[in-house]
């Protein structure tokens, strides 16, 4: 069969409405506008600067950073329907160079003849080579195409620095609980891009767990939404209950009873910290492995950690502190699952090291001494002696012996203010590296007390 003019357009409508009905759930309740857009307020709330560039279509070259499932995609979509210039959205994974020319070329020309723009937009950036990105630079910088590039790596890493520093980056955020639910509730009522036309009831304990392992991905919420309603026959009255059992079989992960916001979320960081505090690694991990398999946020984790590895390992083991610290900037690099793992070695690292809490006791000591007693000066051979007038006159810095001019590299002088003279602070446990700084302070303070905090 033949079609032409409108018969083949009306055909092609066809073929669209047909692909587009067929499309999984979460393809068809993408966000059509930004007033369908739910979550990142701080990016497209009113007001905000990118939804600001989006409706008066000022848009200039953007990167979009966040996790899978947070709105990249559909930010850019967004751009496509309400933008008066020409859109073109490549897949890094698909395309290469050859394809990246033609589309410069193409809007070379485009903007030549019509004065019209050209945004590319390019989903998963991140896989792009350096030859490939190099490609976009000159017409990045000349204004011929107005990037949109979506990864969930750090661009910072992954993308080349001349072409980050041409761009915007925005940091899109995992969605909240509450932003998934709306999300969801949306599905169900739609009749016609969602689940509307179906009679579904979803139990609130089957909310609740999609919520709560989706993980701020939207992506996987209507994933499993959709699973789990498709596969739930209706009752005789046609309706479709869903309930727990059946998101768990859609989700293939069971229950775990866990509210991110209540009891068993300050229960379970409880935990996990004593377990690592009482040096019990096995414990510390299971915690850990509960807390990621409810949809605790990773981040959260381990910021946690890194107060735990400050407070009650503290200069007993320094490395617990970096240790800590970097497996938070894994988390930032590379993301749930694989970053379960760096998060495992940090819990094992501060579960088995040596424990003092005295560089707290230190801080907490200071706080207290800065707001009860008196702020008095700073003692003179301490202060500022940069300035040679205040140097000659005010005498600042007159006195003051400095360290590397005695063997040692030390010398006993006062740096305390003349109310605190001798109040000490910081005293060494009898635990890890603080022995070594135990004998290292009682060397240097030869005859001087320096480890009885003396009494108000």
């Amino acid at each position: 069969m033949h079609f032409v003019g409108p018969a083949m357009e009306l055909f092609a409508q066809g073929m669209r409405g047909r692909l587009e009905a067929e499309a999984p759930l979460a393809s068809r309740m993408r966000p059509r506008t930004l007033e369908e857009f739910v979550g990142q307020d701080h990016l497209v709330g009113p007001g905000r600067v990118l939804r600001r560039a989006i409706e008066a279509d000022e848009l200039t070259s953007v990167l979009l950073w966040g996790p899978p499932g947070t709105g990249k995609t559909s930010l850019a979509h967004i751009i496509a329907n309400v933008t008066h210039s020409h859109f073109v959205q490549v897949n890094a994974v698909t395309s290469g160079v050859a394809e990246l020319k033609r589309i410069i070329e193409e809007a070379k020309e485009r903007r030549l003849l019509y004065g019209t723009r050209t945004i590319l937009f390019i989903d998963e950036i991140h896989r792009f080579n350096k030859a490939q990105q190099d490609v976009l630079l000159p017409y990045v910088e000349d204004g011929t195409i107005i990037l949109i590039g979506a990864t969930t790596e750090n661009p910072f890493y992954e993308v080349n620095a001349t072409l980050v520093s041409r761009s915007r980056v925005f940091r899109l955020e995992p969605l909240r609980p509450e932003h998934v639910r709306t999300i969801v509730e949306r599905a169900l009522r739609d009749p016609e891009r969602g689940l509307g036309k179906y009679r579904i009831h979803l139990d609130e304990q089957a909310m609740a767990h999609i919520c709560q392992i989706s993980n701020g991905d939207a992506r996987v919420a209507l994933n499993i939404l959709e699973l789990a309603c498709m596969t739930t026959p209706p009752d005789k009255e046609g309706v479709r209950h869903v309930s727990l059992p059946q998101v768990e079989e859609a989700s293939q992960r069971r229950a775990v009873l866990y509210d991110r916001e209540g009891d068993q979320h300050y229960d379970s960081i409880s935990a996990f910290i004593k377990s690592m505090r009482g040096s019990d690694p096995d414990a510390a991990v299971y915690w850990l492995a509960r807390m990621l398999y409810a949809g605790e946020d990773p981040r959260y984790i381990a910021r946690r950690m890194i107060v735990h590895a400050a407070e009650d390992v503290g200069l007993a083991d320094p490395m617990a502190l970096v240790v800590a610290t970097a497996a938070a900037h894994a988390v930032e690099y590379v993301g749930l699952p694989e970053a379960r793992i760096p998060l495992a070695e940090a819990a094992i690292y501060i579960a088995t090291a040596p424990k003092s809490n005295s560089v707290v006791q230190a801080i907490s000591r200071a706080m207290e001494d800065v707001e009860k007693k008196q702020a008095e000066p700073v003692p003179i051979h301490l202060r500022d002696s940069s300035h040679p007038q205040v140097r000659e006159q005010m005498g600042h810095g007159k006195g003051y012996k400095y360290v590397h001019d005695f063997p040692g590299r030390f010398v006993l002088q006062q740096y305390l203010p003349d109310n605190l003279q001798g109040t000490v602070y910081y005293e060494p446990s009898d635990s890890g590296f603080e022995v070594e700084i135990r004998k290292r302070l009682e060397q240097w303070w030869q005859g001087v007390k320096r480890y009885s905090r003396e009494s108000d």
